[in-house]
């Protein structure tokens, strides 16, 4: 005898048919909800004036300016020298070196 498994996404809302899973990040906390055309429609109109008014970051995290990246760099090559750690004076740290400067 066979058996047949069938999976079934329904929407998170409403329990309708056919939804998809939705993925969001709101407060650096990234969310995923499953939802059918209906209320994915509904979502998207919700957040379209504020997407429309925002400004798009890479995907993954937050990401720093380039100034701060480069005046943490900066600080972790004055400390690294200050403590007798050869790094170049471009390019980018070594991780060790970063966590040795974090964890100091």
């Amino acid at each position: 005898m066979a058996t047949k498994t069938v999976v079934s996404v329904v929407d998170d809302i409403d329990g309708s048919e056919s939804a998809e899973t939705v993925t969001f990040t709101y407060g650096g906390v990234t969310y995923e909800i499953d939802l059918a055309p209906k209320n994915r429609d509904a979502l998207e109109a919700a957040l379209s004036p504020f997407i429309g008014a925002a400004h798009s970051t890479s995907r993954g995290g937050n990401r720093r300016s380039k100034a701060q990246s480069d005046e943490d760099a900066a600080a972790v090559r004055a400390w690294a020298a200050e403590n007798g750690i050869e790094i170049s004076a471009r390019g980018r740290i070594p991780r060790n070196v970063r966590d040795q400067y974090t964890n100091r």
